[in-house]
């Protein structure tokens, strides 16, 4: 197993990951453009591009697809006081949803104004469908990014606005995939291969008959020629913004009372706390195919922008990354399973590659080197010191737990 000298990822990352001589990853290489680029001409480039789209319908410039939980404050505000667009705003229920995340969607309706759809799939077809995916590939998830990718594009079509504006690009962030210069835009192949692992809606009812095509419709993209017809496109902000989730998170709690939660498998309280489950079962499930926890991909980005040592960074990992989420119960009710069932989940999927067994139970095989000594290496100089912390301005959810088990108990 190679780990990157600099940050900690390793080269099994599943959007593919390559090494320079000095064993630094892709991803930390075209991270560095973030402290070479002049961004108020980047900026400049995007106020040039999004002028083209203003008024061209009679009613909205642009869609913003928003959740409960991520950057969308930050995107929204982007959007409208910077750039001065009027956005309709689209999500997709996941049906995992917390509270706080369910007022952070209603806040920023009401903040900025913004007129906003949703996509509400039963229920029913969602748990179909998440069995399916947690059997066939080891996902709980597939639903979710389905939704949320394809809904907006869905949209852009049904009422003819042919701007979609997103936050950050996983592939470009996390491994490098591209450069910010090359202005890469969301397409149907990305979303493919690497959001929804190969797996497209219609090849669902091949892995499961008991699934029918109206159930899996809704998550199908549009055709190239609707595309075409509208002149759809998806950019993607981190291009031509700075992206710093940690720091913008705080611009807007700051600024707008944006709502966090404590979690249990990270000290990110900003990120996917809108999701009962992103940082708990589905991080677990994470770890047991990929030998790496979410929490490895928050210090890594803390890394990267320089606020934390690699050496810390290896601490702050192994103290999170096997830590047990309370989510594991309500996840069962919510799907009508047992810990039987996903005790047979969990052994299907765990990739021997990153794990091996003892008389305790289970171990991951490989771990990052704490130091790193080379003449090829630079020594990063820190821009602050800080202990990785988070703002918390929720400190109970355990009332809303109640209210989900509760709702789900039939």
């Amino acid at each position: 197993m190679i780990y990157c000298t600099r940050c900690l990822y390793h080269n099994k990352h599943p959007l593919n990951i390559t090494f320079d001589e000095r064993g630094v990853c892709s991803g930390c290489l075209i991270h560095e453009e973030k402290d070479n680029l002049d961004w108020s001409v980047r900026f400049k480039r995007l106020k040039k591009i999004v002028y083209a789209y203003k008024k061209k319908n009679n009613n909205y410039d642009c869609i913003v697809p928003v959740t409960g939980g991520q950057d969308s404050f930050f995107i929204v505000h982007t959007v409208k006081k910077r750039l001065g667009l009027n956005p309709l705003l689209v999500s997709y229920n996941s049906h995992y949803n917390t509270l706080g995340g369910l007022r952070n969607l209603s806040l920023i309706r009401t903040i900025f104004d913004c007129d906003y759809i949703q996509k509400v799939i039963s229920p029913e077809i969602v748990k179909k469908i998440n069995l399916t995916t947690l059997e066939s590939f080891g996902s709980m998830y597939w639903h979710v990014i389905a939704g949320q990718t394809v809904f907006p594009v869905q949209v852009a079509i049904d009422l003819n606005i042919p701007l979609i504006i997103w936050g950050v690009h996983q592939g470009c962030d996390q491994v490098g995939m591209f450069s910010h210069m090359d202005e890469v835009e969301m397409t149907r192949k990305f979303r493919k291969e690497h959001d929804l692992m190969t797996f497209e809606a219609h090849n669902l009812l091949n892995i499961n008959p008991e699934l029918k095509e109206h159930e899996v419709s809704e998550y199908n993209y549009p055709e190239d020629k609707e595309l075409a017809r509208v002149g759809v496109r998806g950019i993607y902000l981190s291009n031509f913004i700075r992206w710093d989730s940690k720091g913008q998170h705080e611009k807007m709690i700051k600024k707008y009372n944006y709502e966090t939660y404590k979690q249990i498998r990270t000290a990110d309280s900003y990120n996917n706390m809108d999701c009962n489950f992103y940082n708990g079962i589905h991080d677990y499930l994470k770890i047991l195919k990929h030998g790496y926890s979410k929490i490895t991909d928050h210090v890594t980005r803390e890394i990267r922008l320089k606020r934390l040592s690699r050496e810390v960074g290896i601490k702050i990992v192994e103290k999170y990354q096997n830590l047990k989420s309370d989510d594991f119960e309500l996840f069962f009710k919510f799907n009508r399973i047992n810990q039987k069932y996903f005790r047979k989940i969990e052994e299907k999927f765990r990739n021997k590659k990153f794990w091996h067994k003892e008389k305790n139970g289970w171990s991951l095989k490989y771990k990052p080197k704490k130091t790193i000594k080379s003449d090829l290496l630079k020594t990063v100089k820190l821009r602050s010191s800080h202990n990785f912390n988070f703002l918390i301005n929720n400190k109970d959810n355990k009332n809303e737990l109640f209210l989900l088990h509760r709702a789900w108990r039939k």
